[in-house]
């Protein structure tokens, strides 16, 4: 059964709220901490290790004992990194490698 405007509403607003809250408690409560060490740390060393992941969990499912061999998968990731370190532009990277992934596997499978 489909709620009404009434019953909605408050829903709505008590979500967006805590919403607002939980994405701007941070900037609040560390404003004057940005040179802490320890969020220093956190700044250097998370992202790296978040892509480090990210690429380890993407190559985890690649079938590398049957044919294609996992050959777009190491291609595509091999032609992000070099495009990275070429033009250093982490979106465009992205975008070559996914785009070169895509047709590989339209092409390929």
């Amino acid at each position: 059964m489909m709620a009404n405007l009434q019953e909605l509403l408050p829903v709505i607003l008590i979500m967006a709220g805590v919403t607002f809250l939980t994405r701007s408690a941070p900037f609040i409560l560390l404003s004057g901490k940005a040179d802490h060490p320890m969020l220093q740390f956190l700044a250097r060393y998370i992202p790296p290790a978040i892509m480090t992941l990210l690429v380890l969990y993407s190559f985890g499912s690649v079938e590398f004992a049957t044919s294609p061999f996992g050959l777009p998968e190491l291609t595509a990731a091999m032609l992000t990194v070099g495009t990275h370190l070429l033009w250093r532009h982490a979106l465009l990277s992205i975008c070559v490698g996914t785009a070169f992934y895509m047709v590989a596997v339209q092409q390929l499978i």
